[in-house]
């Protein structure tokens, strides 16, 4: 059974599993008390104000407009370790975590959504190459917390700006195929003049293996035979980044 109602206005009734919800308008005015305080510390310190499981808990308050939150915003974490984990966590996953139903599953995903939007936003159109940062902090929201191997390719113009940003293929949790005519013949296709590859490491440590090292170099080949530069590849850990043109692999 689970512990949470969800939120009648994000879906049908028959769609909603519900325990019992209080009456509308019944909220305990300890919980009442709880949010308003919560809310204001958020709004006066910001994010940095509160720990995790508080900002998950302000999230959770749209889903689950009159219970306690608390006690499931910490479950998550506690089973996914941290925010960023939580928010991108496959949907099957969170489903199983009990007090998780449809509307905080889709609160959540929409969280992740629109991170990963408001991310790819600052170098969409950009000069990728004079907004380094802004392209590093993207890959870490989009891939360093995924489960398995994603392998991407960000697609440049003559300027160096951003005109397509693909994901290849995905893997298992230790490999991902790549297939180098094809990331040539889709370079071709978008008519782009360079390219940056990224792939990430779900056990965190970004070192690159022989077959990164091998695919990379098979990639530049292909491309420098049809004037397509590589600028870069890129390897996401949890924490930190590898660069095949900073390590002199490229």
């Amino acid at each position: 059974m689970r512990e949470f109602s969800e939120s009648p206005s994000l879906f049908d009734d028959d769609e909603v599993q519900t325990v019992q919800p209080m009456p509308k308008g019944k909220t305990p005015s300890y919980m009442r008390d709880h949010r308003k305080r919560l809310r204001e510390r958020f709004l006066t310190g910001g994010a940095t104000a509160i720990p995790d499981y508080e900002l998950l808990e302000l999230i959770l308050f749209r889903a689950i407009p009159r219970q306690d939150v608390k006690p499931l915003a910490r479950r998550l974490i506690d089973h996914f370790g941290d925010l960023n984990h939580t928010l991108a966590a496959p949907l099957t996953q969170l489903l199983q975590i009990d007090g998780v139903g449809d509307a905080v599953a889709l609160e959540l995903k929409i969280v992740e959504a629109t991170a990963h939007r408001m991310a790819r936003g600052k170098i969409i159109q950009k000069h990728v190459l004079s907004s380094w940062q802004a392209l590093l902090d993207y890959c870490h929201t989009v891939m360093a917390h995924r489960e398995t191997e994603q392998f991407r390719i960000l697609f440049l113009d003559t300027k160096n700006s951003l005109i397509a940003d693909e994901e290849q293929s995905k893997g298992t949790i230790d490999h991902v195929p790549v297939y180098p005519r094809e990331v040539v013949k889709r370079a071709l296709e978008l008519n782009a003049a360079s390219l940056i590859l990224v792939h990430n490491h779900p056990s965190g440590d970004p070192t690159p293996s022989q077959a990164d090292i091998t695919m990379t170099a098979q990639i530049e080949t292909g491309c420098k035979t049809l004037g397509i530069t590589v600028h870069d590849h890129l390897i996401i850990g949890k924490s930190a980044e590898i660069s095949f043109r900073a390590e002199g692999l490229l």
